[in-house]
């Protein structure tokens, strides 16, 4: 189908893609405070990469594959990847070309974890709009997200020689780790140690990749690529952790998504990790809660979540939060100093403080 007969499916998208804009808008102005420069380059960036998700959404064949593909595009997030991939190339040449499409690489990964996560975790809202497989079922969820991983590695053909390989080894570990989430951990595999295994494959996988694939399309040396990636990787933990600690303090209108939905289908997060793991006084009534049922809902899901909020085991899990942002900062260390650098290191106060 001509490019022309296909626009309409997109373009009447990007209105509604504002709201994704204004986010990455409002987290890269906490980033680069007094760098003008680089916050006018990096808001340019993820214009045209916005641009090109929904384009590449609607260049889908069948125009419902192209709707689905493109729900979660327009309805919008952080774009917390794509900001990365720009960040990453400024240790290279911002100039260079296919930087944009690197980071729409990075996001159609993303997006497409998205939707095989919300049918393993039975989630109604995403991004404050209905997830697909509420909306379409699981198997059209299933496929979809599918499609955008195949649309992620076609991109990846046209970058430097180095994305590619990059890009099928976060795939991998992005399947591996919905794969371990999915059967639990084995007889002789402490909980918490396969937590972080899951949460280095599935999260932490696509951060440091983001970071890589700028920095590689940028043509960046090869030392600040290994910094990026040991960056990413310490971050994308950190990142995890905080959106765990989200899913049980902040409002379901904060979240765009349930509040508590980990609980809800029995996925733990670190701080139900440690509060089965540790017998720390004061949470005998959670840890049964915890114990007698895999998945949570109505009193007793509220119950939870009320004796999670005001639990010790909240602290625990932000003090090892903190720890690895720490070693994220570390990782820094062989970088430049300069804008992009700054801003890595304001990331970590970012993922320390968000709220949503």
């Amino acid at each position: 189908m001509p490019a022309a007969e296909r626009e309409p499916r997109t373009g009447g998208k990007l209105m509604t893609a504002l709201a994704a804009r204004m986010r990455g808008r409002s987290i890269i102005s906490r980033l680069v405070v007094g760098e003008s420069a680089l916050e006018r380059r990096v808001l340019r960036g993820l214009e045209q990469v916005e641009t090109r998700l929904l384009e590449c959404a609607g260049e889908a064949e069948d125009p419902r594959l192209a709707e689905v593909a493109g729900h979660l595009i327009a309805a919008g997030g952080k774009r917390l990847r794509p900001l990365l991939t720009l960040l990453g190339a400024e240790f290279g040449d911002v100039r260079g070309e296919g930087v944009i499409e690197a980071a729409v690489v990075a996001e159609l990964i993303h997006t497409a974890s998205l939707h095989h996560d919300d049918v393993m975790d039975e989630a109604l809202l995403r991004h404050g709009v209905s997830s697909v497989n509420a909306r379409w079922g699981n198997t059209v969820a299933v496929r979809s997200g599918n499609w955008l991983l195949a649309r992620a590695a076609r991109l990846s053909a046209s970058l430097a020689p180095e994305a590619i390989p990059l890009q099928a080894e976060a795939s991998e570990r992005l399947v591996r780790g919905q794969l371990r989430e999915l059967v639990g951990p084995d007889g002789a595999e402490r909980r918490l140690s396969h937590y972080f295994a899951v949460i280095s494959d599935k999260s932490a996988s696509l951060i440091s990749l983001s970071l890589r694939l700028g920095a590689v399309q940028a043509g960046a040396p090869a030392g600040v690529g290994e910094a990026l990636a040991a960056y990413g990787e310490h971050l994308g933990v950190a990142f995890q952790i905080s959106d765990d600690l989200l899913d049980i303090t902040s409002s379901s209108a904060d979240l765009g998504k349930e509040q508590g939905k980990d609980l809800a289908v029995g996925v733990a997060g670190l701080p139900v990790l440690l509060v089965l793991d540790d017998a720390w006084p004061g949470d005998e009534e959670l840890r049964s809660l915890l114990n007698g049922a895999q998945a949570m809902r109505g009193q007793q899901h509220e119950r939870a979540l009320a004796l999670l909020q005001r639990s010790g085991c909240m602290a625990r899990a932000r003090g090892i939060m903190d720890e690895r942002l720490a070693a994220a900062r570390a990782s820094l260390g062989p970088l430049p100093p300069g804008p992009a650098r700054k801003a890595l290191e304001s990331l970590c106060e970012f993922v320390a403080t968000r709220t949503a």
